[in-house]
């Protein structure tokens, strides 16, 4: 009936440590929880008689005609929630008519992700060693891949306790980071680059001409550099509470992102999102669009690409009943006056 309901059948499927890695965030995993909880502080004040009449969910963004304003997240090791991995998830995300952002921790080559047919962005964590990172983004883009999406918020690797404890800290036996090979086909570890700067972005202009998002942006401030330095879009997110703990939920940083942006691209964000009606209130703050991640697996889990195909529909249905009684037709007709942080204002 809805996504706990999927989370639910995931986690009765799952092993419990590869549960455990999906569900886990770092430290105390406040902001893991403080994600959600934010979109429960909100509540909705419609308008009447507004002749809205039939929706129309669909959005461009970079050149993709999406059927709605939800894509698919990057998150790693599908493999672990179904033998088919990424691929199931691209060809669910390919039906849905929606982009899958790739992650560079696939546990499926981008190549075969891409045979689904449809659209795809590549998430790219910043790697010390400038040869592999342009074999990687050079490789994305051959494969079709049409933005990349630049995991900023990760200098270190966060301190995930309930993998601690499980002693999980490396892939099954049979399974790799396929899109961490380099030129000569050896795999390379996911590295994290704490020396990294805002140079990045010029470094990565120079090996494509692809959209380039940054991904992990909390900071106004880093939003209005980020306009300053080109990028082409920003990603507001905290990792799914996956990194630092103790952020503020990506909900609450929206607005001043979005303000600090001023219009001049678009702002996307992800975490928590588990309703047609959180969808909503993200996007009447301010958002172009959103990502879901962790749902996207518990469907994989539960029944592979149809799994994840039902995911998608759920949250499709629930947005496009959820525009109708606020009144709206489109997504880009929402406001933030729909949406209040007191249940009687």
């Amino acid at each position: 009936m809805n996504l706990a309901d999927v989370a639910a059948a995931a986690r009765r499927r799952l092993d419990p440590v590869h549960w455990d890695f999906f569900a886990g965030g770092a430290g105390d995993e406040r902001t893991l929880r403080a994600n959600e909880a934010a979109f429960g502080r909100r509540w909705l004040r419609p308008r009447v008689l507004r002749g809205a009449g039939e929706r129309d969910l669909r959005i461009s963004l970079f050149g993709s005609a999406l059927s709605m304003p939800v894509l698919v997240a990057p998150t790693a090791f599908h493999r672990l929630a179904h033998p088919e991995g990424e691929v199931a998830t691209a060809r669910a995300a390919a039906e849905a008519g929606t982009v899958m952002v790739v992650s560079m921790a696939a546990t499926r080559p981008v190549e075969q992700i891409a045979a689904a047919g449809g659209p795809l962005w590549f998430q790219l964590y910043p790697h010390t060693d400038l040869e592999f990172t342009t074999t990687v983004v050079r490789r994305a883009v051959a494969a079709g891949c049409r933005a990349l999406v630049v995991t900023v918020d990760s200098p270190v690797f966060g301190r995930r306790e309930r993998d601690l404890r499980h002693g999980f800290v490396d892939l099954p036996s049979g399974m790799v980071c396929e899109n961490m090979r380099d030129a000569n086909g050896r795999v390379r570890d996911i590295e994290m680059n704490a020396r990294v700067g805002w140079e990045l972005v010029a470094v990565l202009r120079r090996l494509t001409t692809v959209p380039i998002l940054l991904k992990g942006v909390l900071h106004p401030e880093d939003a209005r550099l980020a306009v300053e330095h080109g990028v082409d879009g920003v990603l507001v997110s905290n990792h799914g509470g996956r990194q630092l703990d103790g952020v503020t939920a990506t909900l609450d940083a929206l607005p001043a992102v979005v303000a600090a942006v001023d219009g001049r691209l678009p702002v996307l964000v992800d975490g928590g999102l588990r309703r047609g009606t959180d969808v909503l209130v993200a996007l009447a703050l301010g958002a172009t669009a959103v990502l879901v991640g962790r749902p996207v697996l518990w469907g994989l889990a539960v029944a592979g690409a149809a799994g994840v195909r039902h995911v998608l529909d759920l949250l499709r249905a629930d947005l496009d009943r959820a525009l109708a009684l606020v009144g709206v037709a489109r997504p880009g007709d929402l406001s933030a006056d729909l949406v209040t942080t007191g249940a009687s204002a």
